[in-house]
């Protein structure tokens, strides 16, 4: 993973720069291709910082990178791209424009999935791992996801209970995700992906899943 508080030197930096411009060109190609036109013309847009394109560029590179930090990645971003990106939204402003456009930024990831030819593989591994929103002591007293789907679920390989919510994923046999959902962490991992095989015809199960 890429470590932001490191100094790098100016050739890593500028060959990160290239691959954003290209990662750019692409995901704004995509961009005018699947965005709904209340979307894309939606009021004020045009007095906006920033534009769709370069917000969801940024984001798509960050989790690319694996970059768990949205903060010190943006940080990043501001301190060495700003001949890439010349003006940047402030962080509040930028997360919300992004959570925003989750289905937009959901439906380029199908489509970069499809440019790499992973999507056309045949066979797909069928997974899902706990997302905790808490520690397991603190729960009773966590309020902030329980008006939006957190429950208890159980962690077969953990061996413990925990609150918060489950992603199943479908990915090739060479690790590359192409399918995904989110659901409370109490629902059935099979009943969780049932949505996400119809167009396969082979599936492989982890152990938790046959046992369930």
């Amino acid at each position: 993973m890429m470590e932001l508080d490191k100094n790098y030197y100016i050739k890593e930096i500028e060959n990160l720069k290239d691959f954003v411009t290209v990662a750019y060109i692409i995901i704004d190609d995509i961009y005018q291709k699947v965005t709904p036109p209340h979307i894309a013309n939606r009021c004020n847009i045009n007095n906006s910082v920033m534009s769709d394109s370069e917000i969801i560029t940024i984001c798509i590179v960050g989790e690319l990178l694996t970059i768990d930090s949205d903060k010190a990645w943006l940080g990043f971003c501001k301190k060495n791209m700003r001949d890439l990106f010349p003006k940047f939204c402030d962080r509040t402003r930028f997360n919300r424009t992004r959570r925003n456009l989750h289905a937009v930024i959901e439906e380029i990831r199908k489509e970069l999935s499809n440019l790499t030819g992973y999507a056309r593989q045949p066979y797909r591994i069928v997974d899902s791992i706990p997302i905790p929103v808490c520690k397991f002591g603190r729960a009773k007293f966590h309020k902030t996801f329980r008006g939006f789907g957190a429950t208890y679920g159980k962690c077969p390989s953990k061996k413990e209970i925990y609150l918060g919510y489950k992603l199943h994923m479908l990915a090739t046999l060479d690790g590359f995700i192409t399918d995904f959902a989110i659901t409370p962490a109490n629902v059935d991992d099979r009943a969780g992906v049932w949505d996400l095989i119809d167009s396969y015809r082979r599936i492989e199960t982890s152990a938790s899943q046959l046992t369930q």
